[in-house]
């Protein structure tokens, strides 16, 4: 593992314009060779976009992988890549709403989905004005490679948090504006944990609730993360305050705001989108199953 760890090291401090020749070959090899989970994500397209023609769908399917390639490699680079390239290729817009939660002193949840290249939205902890900032991130079977992957989240100053432990801890942790929680909200819960579901891409979506359980408990600042593609490994973030449509949030509110606004950012790039997961494999486990999203902050 060391040797790889190593190898992975060598590899990331390449510049970018080399690993993208390296994204090419993953691409070709993926997409023309391997066939990796190609079924799983045209499966997930055409029932996510069953008002779509065929060569649309087909046209997403491939600039899919070249999205997914060019991932893999920028994941790579998040090993070695400084501040200063982040700053330069990522750019992050309406940073009020950090101000204004500071001011309020309350701790912000930020809620992003798996839309590319959420691994490098670590690097706002260097220009938020709050002081802590904690990644939540899944453990994964080699403990190994989560350390590794810990330590790329950590980067910055950030302090990464395993996903069951980080409720705790905000419930511990003051609530005075100095703390963000950073959640990469579309999970799939294990199907033990399913509850709650709704109609997300078109389809009955298990949903992941932890952070809706602190909605109606504290006074927290919930922001979602809209993140875009703007270039070959440039990218531009917008964030919106997602606030109650009453006095305060009803149970699965945020849920249900924080999927509408990530399905109208996977409808405008829908390419840039991780399609590759079975998302949709745990359906029948739902309990609760809300039939509409509303509106919300459209």
């Amino acid at each position: 593992m060391n040797i790889l760890f190593r190898i992975a090291l060598i590899f990331s401090r390449l510049p970018l314009k080399m690993l993208y020749l390296f994204s090419d070959l993953i691409f070709f090899v993926l997409y023309y060779m391997v066939g990796y989970r190609k079924k799983v994500v045209l499966e997930n397209l055409k029932n996510s976009f069953p008002e779509k023609p065929v060569h649309e769908i087909r046209r997403i399917h491939k600039d899919f992988f070249k999205n997914f390639s060019d991932y893999l490699v920028e994941t790579f680079k998040s090993f070695t890549i400084s501040s200063h390239e982040l700053r330069v290729r990522v750019q992050h817009i309406n940073q009020d709403v950090f101000r204004d939660a500071k001011k309020e002193g309350k701790n912000v949840i930020l809620l992003a989905g798996h839309v590319f290249n959420w691994e490098w939205l670590t690097a706002l902890a260097k220009i938020i004005p709050q002081e802590n900032s904690f990644p939540v991130y899944r453990k994964v079977q080699s403990r190994f490679w989560e350390e590794k992957m810990k330590s790329i989240r950590n980067r910055f100053g950030n302090q990464s948090l395993e996903a069951r432990e980080v409720i705790r801890h905000i419930f511990r942790n003051p609530n005075d504006g100095n703390s963000v929680y950073m959640f990469v909200a579309d999970q799939t819960p294990h199907y033990s944990e399913v509850t709650y579901g709704l109609n997300f891409l078109n389809q009955k979506t298990p949903a992941f609730v932890g952070y809706d359980k602190l909605s109606t408990r504290m006074e927290l600042a919930f922001i979602y993360c809209d993140m875009k593609k703007v270039g070959r490994g440039y990218y531009q973030v917008n964030y919106y305050r997602i606030y109650p449509e009453s006095e305060r949030f009803q149970e699965y509110e945020v849920v249900k705001q924080f999927h509408k606004l990530l399905e109208n950012t996977i409808d405008r790039r829908p390419d840039n989108y991780l399609w590759s997961h079975r998302r949709w494999k745990y359906q029948s486990a739902i309990k609760i199953m809300n039939e509409k999203i509303p509106i919300g902050n459209e």
